[in-house]
């Protein structure tokens, strides 16, 4: 597929967090841009993956705001400036975070979660019903806008906890393993999710975390490895970042090609 790569949307500029004197991760630098493909709107998936206890959660706590980092920054693009490629450091709400248990009020229905969701949104109550209503209807939703949490499935758990983030932080949204514990089926539906996420605006950038390397390659347009570089176990950091827009595989249907990035992904992954 021909795309054009236009202005930054997400840049972190050596990123370190510590906890009580200790090193997490350290001079974590990445540059991501807002690809345009010609009669499609594609947005930007972008897959972090590495062992277990390499920093890939604290990296999605500074990434969210939910932590300052250490040294360094994290910037993505302010799409509501009137300032070409504006940017501006990631605070608090800024970018959403959809976790592994889909965490919801329990004493809202989806419309009430839905509405809180757009509480600082400057808009008019009619325009924030109509919002709502197009959600519920579009992710099969509106015949359960009255339920609560605990009266949803799954499936309807996620749609609604996914809904709620692209409600209130708009453009950017974080997935932290969002294949865990899902049986194949499940795992097709979050790919619809994440197709319905890209398709609807041209700025919207998933950031997602996994163990399943295939699904990384087959979702993600860019992938970076996390892990211990050179031989260093003191601190986590990028060892390698693949570009699957330049290698000719992002949006195209898994393949041979696929499976050996998977192969070279899984053998670097061991090793760091």
């Amino acid at each position: 597929m021909k795309y054009e790569i236009k202005q930054t949307i997400l840049y972190l500029d050596g990123v370190s967090v510590a906890y009580d004197g200790k090193t997490i991760i350290k001079d974590i630098t990445l540059c991501e841009k807002d690809i345009i493909s010609a009669g499609k709107v594609v947005g930007q998936t972008i897959a972090v993956v590495g062992r277990s206890g390499r920093g890939k959660s604290t990296l999605f706590k500074a990434l969210t705001g939910l932590v300052k980092p250490t040294t360094g920054q994290v910037l993505i693009a302010d799409v509501n400036s009137d300032i070409k490629d504006d940017a501006k450091i990631v605070s608090e709400g800024d970018v959403g975070f959809v976790d592994q248990k889909y965490t919801l009020f329990r004493h809202k229905t989806i419309q009430q979660i839905f509405n809180f969701a757009l509480r600082k949104k400057n808009i008019s109550k009619e325009e924030k019903a109509s919002m709502i209503d197009k959600y519920l209807t579009e992710w099969g939703l509106f015949e359960h806008k009255d339920k609560y949490s605990c009266e949803l499935s799954g499936g309807q758990r996620q749609r609604t906890a996914i809904i709620e983030q692209l409600l209130s932080s708009s453009h950017f949204m974080v997935f932290d393993e969002p294949t865990s514990g899902l049986d194949v089926n499940a795992v097709e539906i979050m790919k619809t999710s994440f197709r319905k996420i890209l398709e609807l605006d041209e700025y919207n950038t998933i950031i997602f975390s996994t163990h399943n390397i295939e699904f990384a390659v087959e979702m993600a347009d860019s992938i970076y490895v996390i892990g211990h570089k050179d031989g260093c176990e003191d601190y986590s950091t990028i060892v390698k970042n693949y570009d699957l827009k330049e290698m000719g595989l992002a949006w195209e249907e898994f393949g041979s090609e696929h499976l050996k990035l998977v192969k070279d992904i899984k053998e670097l992954i061991i090793k760091s």
